[in-house]
């Protein structure tokens, strides 16, 4: 009534390469959507608002980070921010996004009224 000690080991083993086998096939499907991105020039499309008051704009894309009532959460807090940041480097983050926060969320139309508006939240 001895089994064979081997037969475990042996099932691992298949499972594995199995399973090496199933995400190379996986890798392969992933490498080529990639280079279909860099053909389109690498840049990720963000989605953006309609035109709008800066008000509007907050609320469709920024207040799920920054909160309802611009104290932050998963974004830093908007209250003041005019006092920590001129105009010039607020028009930047939005533009290009910094930390977290991705860039391209305003039209560009809008980001000079948008920092505008920010710098004199209190």
């Amino acid at each position: 009534m001895n089994r064979n000690p081997i037969i475990p080991f042996v099932l691992i083993m298949v499972f594995g390469i199995g399973l090496m086998i199933a995400l190379s096939f996986k890798g392969l499907g992933d490498a080529k959507e990639m280079a279909k991105e860099k053909e389109n020039g690498g840049k990720e499309k963000t989605e953006q608002t309609a035109a709008g008051s800066p008000e509007d704009i907050y609320k469709a894309n920024c207040m799920s980070c920054h909160g309802d009532q611009y104290q932050g959460g998963v974004g830093p807090a908007l209250k003041g921010v005019g006092d920590r940041l001129s105009e010039d480097d607020i028009k930047n983050v939005l533009t290009n996004g910094r930390g977290a926060m991705p860039g391209g969320l305003v039209e560009e139309g809008k980001i000079d009224e948008m920092a505008k508006w920010l710098a004199g939240l209190k």
